[in-house]
């Protein structure tokens, strides 16, 4: 199996930059979830929400293409970008990339 980097930046100040490894056919949302990175996902990471949107910084080519079903969800998502994408679809197939996780303290709950 190979394994990637997957560094993630934070739009809120006051966390830090972390890099950590990700698997061929693995997800961002995995990734954050194992640990212990508080990205929300309220659909259960099945593609049915926008609420793990992320902005994809480098790596976009080394990622899955997206869906018609992800692209509806991003118009949904809270200032989206060109480069966004939702973490539980963001999965790795070959090299490295980059992320920043927007704001989350407008979420209420999980």
């Amino acid at each position: 199996m190979s394994i990637f980097k997957l560094k993630i930046n934070f739009e809120e100040a006051d966390h830090e930059s972390i890099e950590l490894p990700i698997a061929a056919g693995e997800s961002v949302l995995d990734v954050c979830l194992d640990n212990g990175i508080d990205l929300q996902h309220n659909c259960g990471g099945v593609c049915g929400c926008s609420t793990c949107h992320v902005y994809v910084t480098k790596g976009m080519d080394n990622i899955e293409e997206i869906s018609d079903k992800e692209e509806d969800f991003i118009d949904r998502a809270v200032r989206p970008k060109i480069t966004s994408r939702l973490g539980c679809q963001c999965v790795v197939i070959n090299g490295d990339i980059e992320v920043t996780i927007p704001d989350q303290s407008g979420f209420m709950g999980h």
